[in-house]
């Protein structure tokens, strides 16, 4: 069977293949002229003969030959079949999201509260990127990975979206946090690796700081993005009262100063969220800081389909020798 291909390696040759209609033109109004007339006195003794062998093969070298002209135009055009190819332009970043569940993390300063507004934001900066692998890691009095890194956001959202605060122990361990983070991204190959570190606490468990953390990721050439959250002053809390949940104003107590040290020795960048809006805002911008292309060679292995074409012709204009030699052959 032969195979046009997806491509031609000289595609220039098929301008040729107009040529093949006007040839068989010509040819046809050219036998047309030759009729010879010839007078007979009757012509009763032709009455029950038929056409010969001869005759009903007369046109068939004819069109061998402009077949066999067909299938050697386009063996020229070299059709060719794409086995595989590679992306010219890819991203070539690994993040991993770092999130605070801590029990300061349900406080209402935004809607519905902190840990919500957070998750929501986080899903649309996933649902955003493309050809990156992205990980998820949350922590409280603990860290651990809730989706190592992947490319599959449908299944990296979904992880997302069962992460509420009572997982692990209460407390804020952002140090540890830090930590896990490096753990996921020091084994990646990726041009970029970035983490984004969302907290509205200070360090206050684990057994390694924020600082010492930050320092082991700039070894590893990690860049930490910070995102301290967390209204100015004091903020809306939920408290369990005999009498239900009450919301109870409670003071922000944010480590911005430890939080813009790790960024500033990662080569990141410290944000300040005070509401939904900005949270957003920042992680748009996070977004744009981490869009770096990065050129790569497209691979592409090609299979070469004009032999069958090549073959076809030959055989064709042997086949065309064959009938002019032997059946057709002219007598001299």
């Amino acid at each position: 069977m032969f195979m046009f291909g997806d491509s031609f390696g000289n595609p220039e040759f098929l301008w040729l293949l107009l040529a093949v209609p006007p040839l068989a033109v010509y040819y046809w109004r050219r036998s047309r002229n030759r009729v010879v007339n010839l007078q007979y006195s009757s012509l009763k003794p032709f009455e029950n003969s038929g056409l010969s062998l001869r005759e009903r093969l007369q046109h068939v070298p004819v069109a061998l030959r402009l077949l066999a002209l067909a299938c050697l135009i386009l063996a020229l055009a070299r059709p060719q079949s794409v086995l595989s190819s590679e992306n010219i332009v890819t991203e070539g970043i690994d993040i991993v999201l770092v999130l605070d569940i801590s029990g300061s993390m349900l406080a209402e300063d935004f809607s519905p509260n902190r840990l919500a507004a957070a998750k929501d934001v986080a899903s649309d900066f996933i649902q955003g990127r493309s050809n990156d692998r992205i990980g998820l890691v949350i922590f409280s009095a603990e860290s651990f990975t809730q989706c190592p890194l992947t490319t599959d956001y449908v299944v990296l959202r979904n992880l997302l979206r069962e992460v509420k605060n009572g997982m692990i122990a209460d407390g804020t361990a952002i140090g540890l946090a830090i930590a896990n983070g490096v753990n996921r991204l020091k084994e990646s190959k990726a041009k970029s690796r970035v983490m984004i570190l969302l907290t509205d606490g200070v360090n206050n468990r684990g057994e390694i700081d924020p600082i010492t953390a930050a320092k082991v990721a700039a070894t590893y050439g990690i860049r930490v993005y910070t995102v301290g959250v967390g209204a100015e002053g004091e903020a809306p809390f939920p408290v369990q009262t005999p009498f239900g949940i009450r919301r109870q104003l409670m003071k922000v107590d944010l480590d911005e100063k430890t939080l813009t040290a790790v960024s500033n020795m990662t080569g990141g960048q410290y944000f300040r969220a005070t509401d939904n809006r900005k949270l957003k805002a920042i992680y748009a911008e996070i977004d744009k800081l981490e869009r770096t292309k990065i050129e790569v060679t497209a691979y592409k292995k090609f299979t070469e389909l004009f032999f069958g074409w090549l073959l076809a012709g030959t055989l064709l204009l042997a086949a065309e020798v064959g009938l002019q030699s032997t059946i057709l052959r002219k007598i001299p």
